[in-house]
């Protein structure tokens, strides 16, 4: 079951049995995960555990060391039920990055300096040979915003922008003023809906601000404007959304 790394930065090749064909031969997303266990031992092995059905392709310690588990050209099982941009085989369409982290439910500690620069360097070396598009560097939050909060708002996204992966503004400053919240319904809110179905999100426009919405306005704030994540559409967040379409590469 061994095989030879893709990326001449692994370390080690860890090869997991949670793996299948590609379907279709689209490869343009890359896609980031926290692990959410205590110990990056214990998810290191649950991914490699046939009875869990999950993998991804690469796996970063606290200490910078990447593995890998799962060949580039090979389907990791790594996203689940999501949907990007109308594609809902996230799986066939991307590469997975675990992220050894203890997440929420572990207090969400700071990421390790060593890790988010061993992160940086993989994606961008994913990226580049695999000729990524920057919109579609994203995190599992955006991908299942109703079932995940990973790799969280202390992800470093501007960091990794900086260094030439993924998509990113500066975020609008946080003021008061009008917000669309839960149970608002209207144009407003079909406007909203429809500015993040845009830039990707699997949003309905329905006008009705519903949980739905608000899981996804809460996942589009854990990415690109984490200096408040309580799912409202404030103007802050809405003039970040707008200023990323502007900003998409055409």
């Amino acid at each position: 079951m061994s095989f030879s790394p893709d990326s001449p930065l692994v370390r080690d090749v860890v090869a997991s049995p949670n793996r299948g064909a590609r379907v279709g031969d689209s490869l343009d997303m890359l896609i980031l995960h926290y692990t959410g266990m205590p110990t990056a031992q214990g998810a290191l092995e649950r991914l490699c555990d046939p009875s869990a059905e999950v993998s991804a392709h690469y796996f970063v310690f606290e200490d910078g060391r990447i593995v890998q588990m799962v060949p580039e050209a090979d389907r990791a099982w790594h996203a689940g039920a999501a949907a990007w941009a109308g594609t809902r085989d996230i799986n066939s369409r991307s590469i997975g990055i675990e992220i050894a982290h203890p997440g929420h439910a572990g207090g969400l500690p700071p990421y390790p300096e060593a890790q988010i620069a061993a992160v940086t360097r993989l994606a961008r070396d994913i990226v580049v040979r695999r000729a990524i598009p920057a919109p579609r560097v994203l995190a599992h939050s955006d991908v299942a915003p109703a079932r995940k909060e990973d790799p969280g708002e202390n992800f470093p996204w501007e960091r990794l922008a900086q260094e030439g992966v993924g998509h990113w503004v500066p975020p609008a400053p946080v003021r008061d003023g009008r917000f669309l919240a839960m149970g608002e319904t209207g144009q407003p809110v079909e406007a909203l809906q429809a500015m993040l179905a845009l830039y990707g999100y699997a949003q309905p426009v329905t006008g009705q601000f519903d949980a739905a919405t608000g899981a996804v306005v809460t996942a589009f704030q854990r990415h690109f404007r984490p200096a408040r994540i309580d799912g409202v559409a404030d103007s802050s967040t809405i003039t970040t959304l707008r200023d990323l379409i502007a900003a998409q590469p055409v």
